[in-house]
């Protein structure tokens, strides 16, 4: 190898002897890079090493340029060493390549490529629809459907790391809400001010090592979701409502998105309004409140029974997922309420009085009827009885007046013997 790098020394002489007479030199390609290797670190850290190209020019400064498979994440830069975060559930492979200088005009040796396999397993095994959620900037929380060829019983476990551990940490809270399994580990906002480019590595396996592990990477400026907010205070203002709430700890008011929502109880209702930027204006509220936001809600009126409720999410000027609301807050109610009790009782009470009007009404009407069209004798049996037509029904008749003559005369004469005890006395 020491002739060529004696020749490639040369050339370079004549090159440099030959510039002042406008000759243009022709780019020299540089040998390939050589012990190209890869391992992984933590969970989910993927490092490849290479050494510097044998007989390379002892004038040529070394840059080299690297990039992946799908000739994504280009780089160009002297270090031997490159690093990447990536779930280990496919094959990755990186390609090496050198040159003399940063200009990207300029071709790069013959590039070397290196691979890493995912661990071995039948993929049907390993579990599905692995995804964790940053709950309040606290504690993160990550759920998973077992594989297909999976047995009912497998015991899993997770694994995660992150910048702030020492070393790998396994979750000890696992346990199933339907279908789902899951698990829940402490996850505090890490101190360092470049916390935006750290990231949580997830594996989720099983104990018996059965089936096939499953990686997730989660950076921390994703999937985040912060507690609902705390509604303190509601006022009526110049014919506006206030809303007055704290948000939720661990963030501060410029990182979050609101929702309030506003339920009139009279029409029925309800309005949502989106806020952007929350600040407090009415003096009325309190002062010197750290984290509190408020927000004008105007064509409220004050004489109807409003409710109103809040939700937050983060937004892209602190992180890069907004998708993630979180739940509502606890109801709070202004205004005048509309006296269910007595709007019941009349219900009640109203049917009842109607329909009683209504019998005492037909009663009425009949007796009236009575009185204004009183029963007409029938003349047939006026004759019957002048002519002495003595059939049955004419001798019915008769036996009636006789019976009703004879009571009358018994209570003619008991009443006659009261009145004379009575003067005898």
């Amino acid at each position: 190898m020491e002739r060529p790098a004696r020749l490639c020394g040369l050339w370079a002489l004549l090159l440099c002897a030959g510039g002042g007479a406008g000759g243009a030199a022709p780019t020299e390609t540089q040998p390939p890079v050589t012990n190209l290797s890869v391992s992984v670190e933590n969970l989910c850290t993927v490092i490849w090493t290479w050494n510097p190209p044998e007989g390379a020019s002892p004038n040529c400064s070394l840059w080299y340029f690297s990039h992946f498979g799908d000739k994504q994440d280009k780089k160009l830069a002297p270090e031997t060493r490159r690093s990447k975060e990536v779930p280990l559930n496919e094959k990755i492979c990186l390609q090496v390549g050198s040159q003399c200088s940063t200009n990207e005009s300029e071709k790069p040796s013959i590039l070397v490529e290196k691979c890493i396999s995912p661990p071995e397993g039948d993929p049907e095994s390993a579990v599905t629809e692995l995804q964790c959620i940053w709950h309040n900037l606290s504690y993160m929380k990550c759920s998973w459907l077992p594989g297909r060829n999976t047995s009912p019983d497998t015991n899993y476990t997770l694994y995660y790391w992150h910048r702030s551990l020492e070393k790998i940490r396994q979750c000890e809270e696992i346990y199933k809400e339907g279908q789902y399994f899951g698990c829940s580990f402490d996850l505090t906002k890490v101190k360092d001010s470049s916390f935006e480019q750290h990231s949580v590595q997830i594996m989720v396996k099983d104990y018996a090592g059965k089936i096939k592990p499953s990686f997730n990477i989660v950076p921390l400026t994703s999937r985040v979701k912060p507690d609902p907010p705390h509604i303190k205070n509601l006022s009526f203002h110049n014919g506006d409502l206030h809303v007055q709430w704290e948000n939720p700890q661990n963030f501060i008011s410029r990182c979050l998105f609101y929702e309030v929502e506003v339920n009139n109880s009279q029409t029925e209702t309800h309005n949502v309004f989106s806020v952007q930027e929350a600040k407090c204006q009415n003096p009325e509220f309190e002062r010197n409140v750290e984290n509190t936001s408020c927000f004008m809600v105007p064509g409220v009126l004050p004489d109807t029974l409003n409710t109103v409720r809040i939700r937050v999410k983060t937004n892209k000027l602190c992180y890069e997922d907004d998708k993630l609301w979180s739940n509502w807050s606890q109801e709070m109610s202004i205004g005048k309420k509309r006296n269910s009790t007595l709007y019941i009782i009349m219900l009640l009470i109203v049917p009842v009085i109607v329909a009683g009007a209504i019998i005492v009404l037909l009663l009425y009407l009949k007796r009236l009827k009575i009185i204004i069209f009183p029963p007409i004798p029938d003349p047939g049996k006026i004759f019957k009885e002048m002519f002495g037509d003595q059939n049955d029904d004419t001798l019915h008749w008769k036996k009636y007046d006789i019976y009703e003559k004879q009571t009358k005369e018994e209570t003619d004469s008991v009443v006659l013997i009261e009145n004379l005890k009575k003067a005898s006395q």
